[in-house]
């Protein structure tokens, strides 16, 4: 856990003085304006169980984890938070996207959401955006290209792919590539990045970039999950970075006293 924190440490230090020695004008609102803004498809976002945009009911449960979120980030000034599953279909994708509306909705709170799950990237079909931008292709050429990030809102800005690269995990652990995301996030200077990954236990993908990040979720699916597949997963993510915890995804029966909530 020692060399955990050590090389974490070391990495954020990295980090911060590239920040602190980037443009100086990063800080105002100027970078974010600049962004291109996409409206998401209302209708499809319920369909595909988008609900935090706006506030709610239906959002309640993921405005409390990102205020557990965001306690936790404080305390340890950490802004990286890798977003992972064990397997496919535990709705990873789903949670990442809820989390990161939610946090948008603070208004001191600016958000910067990537998608590195480069394999089967899926987050702008959720959105209703057919004719997305291609993140992936700037990561795959080494170049940042600010017309490939999109803003939704003040406070949200999205960097996604519509359509996966070959060899990921190769790309993802290229020096090229976390010079990139440095670049990005020195150029946004956001509160909280989250990384969308792919799934742990079918590849090395998310293996090869956690070292980026300060943290992780993992996310299970309710009465699919084994609780091996949890435990592994788990495992291999507690060697390269800090876990925060487990989101349990999917579940259909809660008890009364989880479910109740303040009258809208």
């Amino acid at each position: 856990m020692e060399r955990i924190q050590s090389a974490l440490a070391k990495a954020r230090s990295a980090r911060d003085r590239k920040l602190q020695t980037g443009n100086s004008a990063v800080a105002d609102s100027g970078p974010w304006q600049e962004l291109a803004e996409i409206r998401p498809d209302q209708a499809l976002l319920a369909r595909n169980r988008v609900v935090a945009m706006h506030p709610g009911k239906s959002a309640a449960s993921f405005d409390v984890m990102r205020t557990n979120l965001l306690r936790t980030l404080r305390a340890n000034s950490w802004t990286r938070v890798a977003i992972t599953s064990p397997t496919p279909g535990c709705g990873k994708s789903t949670v990442a996207l809820n989390l990161a509306f939610s946090l948008a909705r603070l208004t001191d709170k600016r958000v910067l959401m990537i998608e590195l799950d480069l394999r089967r990237p899926s987050l702008l079909g959720m959105l209703g955006q057919s004719d997305g931008p291609q993140f992936a292709a700037r990561l795959v050429a080494g170049e940042l290209d600010m017309s490939q990030v999109k803003r939704v809102g003040p406070n949200l800005a999205l960097a996604l792919s519509a359509k996966g690269v070959a060899s990921p995990a190769e790309l993802l652990s290229a020096p090229r590539t976390a010079d990139l995301i440095d670049a990005l996030e020195a150029r946004l200077r956001p509160d909280v990045i989250l990384f969308d990954m792919s799934p742990m236990l079918v590849g090395d993908d998310a293996l090869a970039f956690l070292d980026q990040v300060d943290c992780a979720l993992m996310v299970a699916a309710a009465e699919e999950t084994t609780v091996a597949e949890i435990e592994k997963c788990g495992a291999d993510l507690a060697k390269r970075t800090q876990v925060l915890g487990v989101v349990l995804n999917k579940c259909r029966y809660m008890e009364d006293e989880e479910s109740r909530a303040y009258s809208e």
